[in-house]
């Protein structure tokens, strides 16, 4: 079952799983880029993953590829989870 995706969990989720991802957790905040978090288009695709699994919300290639800012996929995925 997936869990509720309230902005606080969504971007404890994210946070946790950039960090995993190899970005600096002391840069990750919602106003982070993921150009600034060196970001790239395989880490996105497993972070959608991760919140696949943890909120069963679906991210897409085309969801995510105009998205630049942690807080904006915080965003979405609250969005698509409501």
């Amino acid at each position: 079952m997936a869990a509720q995706a309230t902005a606080e969990s969504v971007e404890k989720e994210i946070f946790e799983g950039l960090g995993e991802l190899g970005a600096d957790r002391d840069a990750i905040s919602r106003e982070a880029t993921f150009e600034e978090l060196e970001v790239d288009s395989l880490d996105l695709v497993e972070l959608s993953q991760i919140v696949e699994e943890k909120f069963g919300v679906e991210l897409e290639g085309d969801d995510v590829k105009d998205l630049k800012s942690v807080g904006e996929v915080v965003d979405l995925v609250v969005a698509r989870a409501a």
